[in-house]
Parts: C-alpha cells; sequence; structure tokens
C-alpha cells in the first residue's frame, strides 16, 4: 500500500524507519508529495491544510494521536473514508503516571509544600488515607478505564463519568456527571473534545466538587472555562488545578494562568504518542485494512469522537 504521513507535529524522519521495518511491503511519503493521488492509508497529527485533497482512493485515515478533532473538523475531510485514533500503549501507560503523579502531590500537599519552602515557612497539613479521597474520573474510555484500575488499586475512593453505563471494578460509574462531580474531591478531565464537552470545567462544575479539592485537566484546554477556574481558586473553593492543556497552545504570556499561585501547569506532555509502542498498533490496523476488515477505534461522527 502507498502511505502518507502528514503532520505539522510529528517529524516523519523519526517515525519512518519504525514504520518501513513494521510494513517492509509498504511504501512511504512525506506530505506535500502525495504520490499523484496514489494513497491508500493517511498517517496525520495536527495535518496541513490540503492533505486530503486529490486522494481518491483512500481507504483509512489514521491519527497518530488519540483525539480527532482536528481531522473531524477538516471540512475537507473525505466523506466516507473511516478515521481511526490511536490507542498507543505508550500513550496510556505515561498518562497513569501523569495522573497519579498529580493526585498525590494534590493528596500529600506537596503542592503547598512547595509555597511554604519559597516563604521559609515550617509548617505542616493534615494528613490523609488514600481511602479518604474520592477521585472523579470525567472519561471511562482506554486511558479514564486504566487510571482509574490504578487508583483503585492505590486505595483511593474512585467515580467515573461517561457517554454510556460503564462497568469497571471497584468503580462508581454513572451516566450522570453532577453526580460524579458532587462525589469528588478531586476531579480528572480526560473527555474528548465535542460540541456537548466544550466548556464542561465551568464555575457550576467546580461549585459541585467537594471544598479544597483540586482539578485535572489532561484532555483539551476547550474543556476548561479560565476565568471561572481562577474565580474557583481564588475564593478558596478549590485548593489546587494541574492543567497540561490549553486554548490557544501555546499559552499567551499574558495568561493569568502562568503566574497563579493555585495553579500547576504542564505544556501539554502528559502523555506523548510513543513511536516505539504505537507502530504496531497502526500495522495491525493496515493489516485489517489489507484484509477488508474493519478497522477498531474509529470515529463515531454522531458522537464526535
Amino acid at each position: 500500500m502507498n502511505i502518507l504521513f502528514s503532520s505539522t507535529k510529528e517529524k516523519p524522519d523519526f517515525w519512518f524507519p519504525l514504520l518501513k521495518k513494521a510494513l517492509p511491503e509498504d511504501r512511504f511519503f512525506a506530505w506535500p508529495d502525495t504520490n499523484g493521488g496514489d494513497i491508500d492509508v493517511v498517517l496525520v497529527a495536527t495535518h496541513p491544510p490540503g492533505t486530503f485533497n486529490g486522494l481518491g482512493r483512500l481507504k483509512l485515515i489514521q491519527s497518530l494521536w488519540m483525539g480527532v478533532e482536528n481531522i473531524i473538523g477538516d471540512p475537507e475531510l473525505p466523506r466516507g473514508v473511516p478515521v481511526a485514533r490511536l490507542i498507543d500503549p505508550g500513550m496510556v501507560a505515561a498518562m497513569g503516571e501523569t495522573v497519579i503523579a498529580h493526585v498525590l502531590d494534590w493528596h500529600r500537599h506537596h503542592y503547598c509544600y512547595r509555597e511554604f519552602q519559597a516563604q521559609k515557612i515550617w509548617k505542616r497539613r493534615r494528613q490523609y488515607l488514600a481511602s479518604d479521597r474520592s477521585i472523579g474520573i470525567l472519561g471511562l474510555g482506554e486511558l479514564g478505564a486504566t487510571v482509574a484500575a490504578k487508583l483503585v488499586a492505590m486505595g483511593f475512593n474512585v467515580a467515573g463519568f461517561s457517554r454510556t453505563p460503564k462497568n469497571l471494578p471497584g468503580v462508581n460509574s454513572s451516566t450522570d456527571i453532577d453526580e460524579v462531580l458532587s462525589a469528588s474531591d478531586a476531579v480528572v478531565c480526560l473527555l474528548p473534545l465535542t460540541p456537548h464537552t466544550r466548556g464542561i470545567l465551568n464555575k457550576d462544575a467546580f461549585a459541585r466538587i467537594r471544598k479544597d479539592g483540586c482539578v485535572i485537566n489532561l484532555a483539551r484546554g476547550g474543556h476548561l472555562v479560565v476565568p471561572d477556574l481562577v474565580a474557583a481558586l481564588d475564593s478558596g473553593h478549590l485548593a489546587h488545578a494541574f492543567l497540561d492543556v490549553f486554548e490557544p497552545e501555546p499559552l499567551p504570556a499574558d495568561s493569568p494562568l502562568w503566574t497563579h499561585p493555585g495553579v500547576t501547569l504542564t505544556p501539554h506532555i502528559a502523555a506523548l504518542t510513543e513511536p516505539r509502542t504505537s507502530v504496531g498498533r497502526i500495522a495491525e490496523n493496515l493489516a485489517r485494512v489489507r484484509r477488508g476488515e474493519k478497522v477498531p477505534n474509529t470515529v463515531d461522527f454522531a458522537a464526535g469522537y
């Protein structure tokens, strides 16, 4: 098959050696070289405009990331071609590590102790057991389910929100987001960004989270209403926020989030696609295309992800 690599973020020079080793019989092209339109599969991650023009024999659009809002929002997206999200084991593992790091930072008050150190204050905060805390996971897909299992294993109470009912061991799951928020001391957002989830982390959501809780947004910046978060932190209702995603990115220098004492921010690094662990999944999907089989984790356009 002829495979086009098109991305403004990922580098073909890094991916091609791994892809060619996994798929030695296929031919690879880097956009804008579209091989005269004779392309079977496109690998994309924040693709340049015009990527899909003239690709009349396309069988699959494979995202190199788990998020697909940039792809399905492209007005030039060819109709009828399946779009597959990438479920990368390395990314899933990294997301679990990041969530646990932030939950423990809040749970063990390390965000406070960093500030105490800066001010040379010797002061202890009350210690809590994991079983004293309830963590709400918004989104129980591959990422959310894995994170929830890790937190359950550590002894935390875990509640989870999903669009459709889920049955996960040790997780109090619900399709009612208000129910999950009200039961949570800390809330982790791992939702896909859709018209229904944009702005979902707003003043009403923050008011439902238990006092002295925290918000951890590792999904998309569009989920968060920044002025509402700042107000919830300034009022003392929320103790801290851990933010990895923003709108726009990079975060503008004049954003109040850079200097707010209640915010820990990172530059969208919670879980990066790991080519060494994801190429195998891509190869499996292309094998299915070759056999004429349905590729898993394709976008449900009605749901928006």
